[in-house]
């Protein structure tokens, strides 16, 4: 292996904290990592790694050598890319909430794939918050506000939310005119994993901004479980239109309080604060501004 080729070995052993996932990830032999970082060592004169049963941590030589081994690596690629002009390649590994994969990425993927044959693409599906860096996961795709701040936030789109309930709710406990009408109601109550807690219904009522807490016979922690269990008449939800716009049309779920709205959610893409994009991660983040860019209202800002 050339001097390259350990540090690219190097900076992914530390950042999966594991000799084994790191020679997965580049295609190698667990046996050929293990004797290139011994050389490596030797070669340098320091440990660079402390080794456990459990997993595998940078010394405090190891770390800097790390962040140098990191712009070394940045600017080696950025080079060969601006005067090459060869396409992306390797595998990317993203993370995107399940849902959204499949009504924004996936219909639209055959296309960019067809473009950038080089390219491998590992999609990852759940909305946990995952470290991108220790996971070994190029970028992350999700709803809602961001507060990471040891990530880069780039705001996608915005998506219209609505209030619906089914019509066997609507026919045993009314329809509300307003949200002073919703005592009686029930919600379907929503877990959010980054509280921990059941999320309030939202309304907007004349520019501000009303939780309203409902009583909830059921709890869930998923999007499309979310949705059957309001199909079945347990109660109101809150979702993004696109989700449910089968279902208003079909009749199977009815629109409650259009004029009391819930707040727009932002789809966000996340990537590490302090690594450069390397161009696979940047021709799909660019791919993904004009995807999304054409079915959603967007709000081109970082947060």
């Amino acid at each position: 292996m050339d001097r390259l080729e350990v540090m690219r070995l190097f900076t992914r052993i530390v950042e999966r904290r594991s000799f084994t996932l790191a020679a997965q990830d580049l295609g190698l032999l667990r046996s050929t990592a293990t004797q290139a970082i011994k050389q490596l060592e030797a070669r340098l004169g320091v440990r660079l790694l402390q080794r456990t049963t459990r997993q595998v941590r940078p010394t405090l030589d190891g770390e800097a050598y790390y962040r140098r081994c990191i712009a070394i690596l940045d600017e080696v690629e950025d080079a060969e890319a601006a005067f090459s002009g060869a396409k992306p390649r390797g595998q990317l590994r993203v993370d995107v909430q399940g849902t959204l994969a499949r009504h924004f990425v996936l219909p639209a993927l055959p296309k960019f794939l067809a473009e950038h044959p080089q390219l491998q693409l590992h999609i990852g599906e759940g909305d946990r918050l995952v470290d991108l860096v220790r996971e070994g996961v190029d970028c992350v795709l999700r709803v809602g506000d961001l507060h990471d701040s040891a990530m880069v936030g780039r705001r996608l789109a915005m998506l219209e939310e609505v209030t619906c309930a089914s019509p066997d709710y609507l026919a045993r406990h009314g329809t509300p005119g307003g949200i002073e009408g919703l005592d009686g109601h029930r919600a379907v109550g929503f877990v959010s994993s980054a509280v921990g807690a059941v999320l309030p219904l939202e309304f907007v009522v004349a520019g501000n901004l009303r939780h309203v807490h409902l009583p909830a016979t059921l709890t869930v922690t998923g999007a499309d479980t979310y949705i059957a269990a309001a199909r079945l008449g347990l109660g109101l939800v809150q979702v993004p239109r696109y989700h449910v716009e089968e279902d208003l049309a079909a009749g199977r779920l009815v629109t409650v309080l259009p004029d009391c709205p819930p707040t727009p959610t932002p789809i966000s893409l996340l990537y590490p604060h302090n690594r450069q994009l390397s161009p696979r991660v940047r021709v799909f983040i660019d791919w993904l501004v004009r995807e999304f860019g054409k079915r959603l209202p967007t709000a081109g800002s970082r947060s």
